[in-house]
């Protein structure tokens, strides 16, 4: 007897921190595309993750910007269950203070890339969609519903991922697909460390989620059942 076909999963981001941690929980239920730019950590996170259990995975080391390289690593990939999307990158700073080219870059990285990968993904998507569901999964930010004072473009980028996970949600349900923003607040990754010493203060990884809570918040919106679709998910630190 033919074993069932495992469901394929792509994560952008996957070398550290949420996408990381996604990626070993969803290990057991779904073979995976890695995708990143540090290519030795995706690959010893592969490494892992195939000595774990029985998971398929591949690594993909790609600048998700570069429009060419990012078309050349996606191709061949013709269907896709799920698509995480949890690259990013958070440059802080007042209106007064930020350049065009840091607002350029930040919109390239967490939005335009982001939709980029998406269009390139969407046949393979509807594939999935049209047979079994498929899902993509937004990692976006508290500072996507609200935003502060010195974090302007920051915010302004995560808004406008939120904009474009509304209307691909719109636009896509008819082909079975389910799209789904993931707010967390803080967590305790090497970015946050970089947004405290821009603060001034001291970093102490305790006081922020685990990025193992935030990959739980994703493989719930994933397994939901079909009938049920998780628009979006906040998640706080407790206390």
């Amino acid at each position: 007897m033919t074993a069932p076909r495992r469901p394929l999963a792509l994560i952008t981001g996957a070398s550290r921190g949420i996408g990381a941690a996604t990626a070993r929980l969803l290990a057991p239920r779904y073979d995976l595309v890695l995708g990143g730019r540090d290519e030795k950590r995706l690959a010893t996170l592969a490494g892992e993750l195939t000595e774990a259990g029985p998971v398929a995975v591949r690594t993909v080391a790609v600048e998700l910007t570069d429009d060419d390289a990012l078309a050349a690593a996606l191709d061949g990939i013709d269907r896709l269950d799920a698509l995480v999307h949890s690259a990013g990158v958070g440059e802080l700073g007042t209106v007064a203070e930020t350049t065009a080219q840091t607002w350029r870059h930040q919109f390239d990285v967490n939005v335009v890339a982001v939709a980029e990968t998406t269009r390139l993904l969407l046949p393979a998507l509807r594939a999935a969609g049209a047979d079994t569901g498929a899902d993509v999964v937004l990692v976006n930010s508290g500072s996507g519903l609200t935003a502060r004072a010195g974090w302007g473009s920051y915010a302004a980028s995560k808004f406008a991922l939120r904009a474009f996970g509304d209307a691909l949600r719109a636009e896509e349900s008819g082909h079975g697909i389910r799209v789904t923003s993931v707010h967390p607040g803080r967590v305790d990754t090497a970015m946050q460390e970089r947004v405290v010493a821009h603060e001034g203060g001291e970093y102490d990884g305790s006081r922020f989620l685990r990025p193992e809570s935030v990959g739980a918040a994703i493989l719930a919106a994933l397994t939901a059942t079909r009938d049920a679709h998780l628009t979006e998910i906040v998640v706080r630190p407790q206390g």
